[in-house]
Protein backbone atom coordinates (compact mmCIF):
# COMPACT_ATOMS: atom_id res chain seq x y z
CA UNK A 1 0.00 0.00 0.00
CA UNK A 2 0.91 3.46 -0.57
CA UNK A 3 1.97 5.65 2.15
CA UNK A 4 2.74 9.06 0.93
CA UNK A 5 -0.12 10.70 -0.25
CA UNK A 6 0.93 11.66 -4.17
CA UNK A 7 1.56 8.04 -3.60
CA UNK A 8 -2.14 7.32 -2.88
CA UNK A 9 -3.31 9.71 -5.51
CA UNK A 10 -1.16 7.94 -8.21
CA UNK A 11 -2.50 4.46 -7.28
CA UNK A 12 -5.89 5.70 -8.04
CA UNK A 13 -5.20 7.52 -11.31
CA UNK A 14 -3.64 4.50 -12.44
CA UNK A 15 -6.65 2.34 -11.19
CA UNK A 16 -9.16 4.70 -12.95
CA UNK A 17 -7.05 4.61 -16.33
CA UNK A 18 -6.39 0.60 -16.22
CA UNK A 19 -10.47 0.57 -16.22
CA UNK A 20 -10.67 2.96 -19.00
CA UNK A 21 -7.90 1.42 -21.25
CA UNK A 22 -9.74 -2.46 -20.81
CA UNK A 23 -13.04 -1.27 -21.21
CA UNK A 24 -11.60 0.11 -24.51
CA UNK A 25 -9.49 -2.24 -25.48
CA UNK A 26 -12.71 -4.64 -25.21
CA UNK A 27 -14.92 -2.60 -27.28
CA UNK A 28 -12.63 -2.99 -29.80
CA UNK A 29 -12.21 -6.73 -29.44
CA UNK A 30 -16.47 -6.72 -29.87
CA UNK A 31 -16.83 -4.21 -32.58
CA UNK A 32 -13.87 -5.92 -34.86
CA UNK A 33 -15.76 -9.74 -34.04
CA UNK A 34 -18.98 -8.10 -35.22
CA UNK A 35 -16.98 -7.09 -38.54
CA UNK A 36 -15.79 -10.04 -39.10
CA UNK A 37 -19.13 -12.55 -38.33
CA UNK A 38 -20.70 -9.76 -40.88
CA UNK A 39 -18.27 -10.31 -43.16
CA UNK A 40 -18.17 -14.03 -43.17
CA UNK A 41 -22.54 -13.73 -43.31
CA UNK A 42 -21.48 -11.95 -46.52
CA UNK A 43 -23.51 -8.99 -45.18
CA UNK A 44 -21.56 -6.19 -46.50
CA UNK A 45 -23.56 -3.10 -46.21
CA UNK A 46 -23.66 -4.11 -42.10
CA UNK A 47 -19.93 -4.93 -42.79
CA UNK A 48 -18.84 -1.70 -43.98
CA UNK A 49 -20.69 0.55 -41.02
CA UNK A 50 -19.51 -2.18 -38.48
CA UNK A 51 -15.76 -1.51 -40.22
CA UNK A 52 -16.02 2.36 -40.06
CA UNK A 53 -16.80 2.20 -36.17
CA UNK A 54 -14.32 -0.16 -35.32
CA UNK A 55 -11.61 1.85 -37.33
CA UNK A 56 -12.89 5.08 -35.50
CA UNK A 57 -12.66 3.12 -32.35
CA UNK A 58 -9.16 1.88 -33.02
CA UNK A 59 -8.18 5.54 -34.47
CA UNK A 60 -9.55 7.28 -31.07
CA UNK A 61 -7.21 4.04 -29.00
CA UNK A 62 -4.50 5.12 -30.98
CA UNK A 63 -4.23 8.48 -30.85
CA UNK A 64 -4.87 8.74 -27.02
CA UNK A 65 -2.19 5.65 -26.84
CA UNK A 66 -4.55 3.34 -25.08
CA UNK A 67 -3.04 1.02 -28.12
CA UNK A 68 0.59 1.82 -29.22
CA UNK A 69 -0.38 3.88 -32.91
CA UNK A 70 1.98 1.18 -34.79
CA UNK A 71 -0.83 -1.80 -33.20
CA UNK A 72 -3.81 0.33 -34.58
CA UNK A 73 -2.46 0.58 -37.90
CA UNK A 74 -2.00 -3.08 -37.60
CA UNK A 75 -4.89 -3.94 -36.67
CA UNK A 76 -6.76 -1.51 -39.31
CA UNK A 77 -4.99 -2.77 -42.05
CA UNK A 78 -6.14 -5.95 -41.25
CA UNK A 79 -9.69 -5.34 -41.16
CA UNK A 80 -9.01 -3.55 -44.52
CA UNK A 81 -7.57 -6.36 -46.12
CA UNK A 82 -10.16 -9.38 -44.70
CA UNK A 83 -12.81 -6.76 -45.72
CA UNK A 84 -11.78 -6.23 -49.42
CA UNK A 85 -10.70 -9.43 -50.10
CA UNK A 86 -14.64 -10.70 -48.80
CA UNK A 87 -15.68 -8.67 -51.28
CA UNK A 88 -13.17 -9.23 -53.88
CA UNK A 89 -14.21 -12.36 -53.48
CA UNK A 90 -18.30 -12.03 -53.71
CA UNK A 91 -17.80 -9.63 -56.99
CA UNK A 92 -15.77 -12.35 -58.45
CA UNK A 93 -18.57 -15.25 -57.62
CA UNK A 94 -21.80 -14.98 -60.11
CA UNK A 95 -25.12 -14.45 -57.52
CA UNK A 96 -26.44 -18.32 -58.09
Amino acid sequence: MPNSPSAIKRLKQSQKRRLHNRITKKLIKTYGKRTMSAIAAKEFDKAEADLRLTISKIDKAGVRRVLHPNTAARRKSKLMRDYKAAVTKAKAQPAA
